[in-house]
């Protein structure tokens, strides 16, 4: 078997488990316990009450014509993984509501377990480089017409809308602040899958020995170094300072390292808390 054919495979498999999960969270969570976490999902729980049909059956309609809009503007090659999590994740939808219908009915438990595996299943599908449809080809369609816009801001206000309109159709206020914390744990469980806790130290180190140092940063820990041109105020000097940003759990290495070759070395670090490029977060992947 080629390897682009394994590659193809692998990308179906990601993407069938990616959408058995989020049709999951939400027959088996989110749906039962009336929680509207945003975005196209969120818009068929609330209209599901209003009218007699299922969620699972909704999410595909209103998707209809956002996939069409979608192939205008992208293409059909970039729409075809799209529809086909779109059609598991819709007949799964209900299949999973009608045959186990809420595991929990805490809302509390539902909406954080149900936060959880729907960032599961969503990330499951990017890693897989699809997407679940709905507001994800809203949003980049949006910003391929104002990319002044932040992806993150528009995904949260349009959440916020469809958070405050269940406060309304359902009458109940807690249900919407479930709802609403479903969706900070689907945010914040999703940017893990995507990409690890990247939050990571970004250290300047000045001294006299920084070939050295870099030489061992390099060989010993394997990790990227930048020299920044310095000049002493005082002395006039030319310094090379060393910058190097490195994973929390390996930043006590590098003092080691520098104590090792130079105790007199001044160091200076900080947090960095999203960091882009090889190793970290992909600039181009995060502009949906």
């Amino acid at each position: 078997m080629s390897k682009s054919v394994r590659q193809k495979m692998k990308r179906i498999v990601m993407m069938t488990i990616g959408a058995m999960l989020y049709a999951a969270a939400i027959g088996m969570f989110l749906d039962p316990n009336s929680l509207a976490p945003g975005g196209v999902t969120g818009i068929s729980i609330i209209l599901s009450r209003l009218i007699p049909v299922e969620t699972g059956t909704l999410i595909l309609l209103f998707n209809i014509p956002i996939l069409i809009l979608g192939t205008w503007k992208f293409g059909f090659r970039f729409i075809v993984s799209t529809i086909y999590c779109i059609m598991i994740i819709s007949p799964m939808t209900n299949f999973f509501t009608a045959k186990f219908g809420a595991l929990t009915e805490d809302p509390f438990l539902a909406g954080l377990a149900g936060g959880a595996l729907l960032a599961v299943g969503m990330g499951t599908v990017f890693r897989a480089k699809a997407t679940t449809g709905g507001i994800d080809i809203i949003v980049k369609i949006i910003r391929t017409k104002m990319p002044h816009l932040k992806t993150n801001n528009l995904f949260l206000l349009m959440d916020a809308v469809v958070v405050t309109c269940s406060a309304l159709v359902f009458k109940d206020i807690d249900k919407a602040l479930y709802a609403g914390m479903t969706v900070i744990i689907t945010s914040l469980v999703m940017d893990i899958v995507l990409y690890g806790k990247d939050e990571a130290k970004l250290i300047h180190i000045i001294s006299d020995k920084s070939e050295e140092i870099t030489k061992r940063l390099l060989d010993d820990l394997e990790i990227g170094v930048t020299y920044v041109r310095g000049e002493g105020a005082y002395s006039g000097k030319e310094k090379k300072v060393i910058m190097c940003v490195v994973k929390k759990q390996i930043s006590p290495k590098v003092e080691d390292i520098i104590k090792e070759e130079d105790p007199m070395a001044f160091m200076i670090v900080s947090s960095a808390m999203e960091i882009y490029g090889e190793g970290y977060k992909n600039l181009f992947s995060e502009k949906i």
